[in-house]
């Protein structure tokens, strides 16, 4: 018997010399312990081969027993590994699905938004996959653009061709006192990706005109006003309503500020709705005129975000059709209802 053992062994060691596979290999020994067997069960007693190989069957055939034993627990092994190796796919596309989405980092930075029923993940792959455009990144544009950056909008872009003064940073907490003569759209990106990396910010440093507002805003879901002119503010809110995108626009002045979202296309007037004409010289003067309370353009603007968000991620109600006034001197706010002109020259459009 152990003449043959050496000698099956011997043929297993010739066959991995030779580069046979595994199965070629087994099959060679195989079929060489099938011919002892064979042996021992055909051959008549006392003849020379059956003696050689062992002179009895029994030997042969408990090897054979415990080959078979092993044999299907090995395929039984196999047969788990198989199945393990058809989920993993599953899992691994889960997981990449998910990778795809939103990193670690980025679960854990919204998981208070995650958690919240009216958000949730849904909610916040909305956000992600949003692109906003901020007119602004003064007074009430550094807040809003700070919260936008923190909450997870995946693309922000900001348009201003102001340069950061010393007389800014009294109210605009996005620029930093070493901001000082730069544009104000560099500044703000720089302070927006040390918030939150994983947005894009794309800055334009150029002011807003004509000729280059309805490709901008195409590019963009939402837009936000936080402009000082009106000018700037109608010309927003003519391109706004053109391409159906919804505006919302903020305005403040010593210790007031107002807001409200402009989206004729679904409900409620727009912007010249309201405002059919600029006011007379001197009935509204800017900031630098009249004065600004310095925390006042952080609540309007962190409003305007906290609108931009409830939009974008379908919460609660926006303020359509509404106007939010904010008296910070004694702490007042309430709600106006408003509604659309007929005779608007820039709503009429939209019949």
């Amino acid at each position: 018997m152990l003449l043959v053992l050496a000698l099956g062994a011997t043929l297993w060691g010739i066959g991995a010399l030779v580069g046979a596979t595994r199965r070629a290999r087994t099959a060679m020994v195989a079929a060489l312990f099938a011919g002892v067997l064979l042996a021992q069960l055909v051959l008549p007693d006392g003849h020379g081969l059956r003696a050689a190989t062992g002179g009895s069957a029994g030997p042969w055939l408990i090897l054979w027993g415990l080959a078979g034993v092993a044999a299907i627990y090995g395929l039984g092994v196999k047969a788990l590994k198989r199945r393990a190796v058809d989920r993993q796919p599953q899992k691994e596309s889960v997981e990449v699905a998910k990778s795809e989405t939103f990193s670690e980092r980025e679960l854990e930075r919204y998981a208070r938004h995650i958690v919240l029923r009216e958000v949730g993940g849904p909610g916040q792959k909305r956000l992600k996959q949003a692109r906003v455009l901020v007119i602004g990144a003064g007074g009430l544009g550094a807040p809003a653009l700070l919260y936008l950056a923190a909450a997870g909008v995946g693309t922000i872009g900001v348009i201003d061709d102001d340069e950061v003064e010393n007389s800014n940073l009294q109210r605009q907490v996005i620029h930093r006192f070493d901001d000082i003569g730069l544009p104000k759209v560099f500044s703000a990106q720089k302070a927006m990706l040390a918030q939150n990396p994983d947005v894009d910010v794309r800055p334009y440093h150029r002011r807003l005109t004509d000729e280059v507002a309805a490709d901008l805003f195409a590019d963009y879901d939402v837009i936000l006003d936080g402009t000082d002119n009106f000018d700037t503010r109608y010309l927003a809110n003519r391109v706004a309503v053109g391409l159906g995108k919804p505006l919302i626009s903020g305005a403040l002045s010593q210790w007031e500020g107002q807001l409200s979202v402009f989206d004729p296309t679904r409900s409620g007037p727009c912007y010249q709705c309201i405002f059919p004409q600029a006011p007379a010289p001197g009935l509204a003067p800017s900031c630098a005129e009249a004065g600004v309370i310095g925390p006042l353009p952080g609540v309007l603007g962190a409003m305007m975000a906290l609108e931009a968000v409830k939009l974008i991620a379908d919460a609660g109600a926006v303020l359509r059709g509404e106007m939010l006034i904010y008296d910070a001197l004694y702490g007042e706010t309430r709600k106006v209802s408003l509604k659309r002109r007929s005779d608007c020259p820039v709503c009429k459009t939209l019949a």
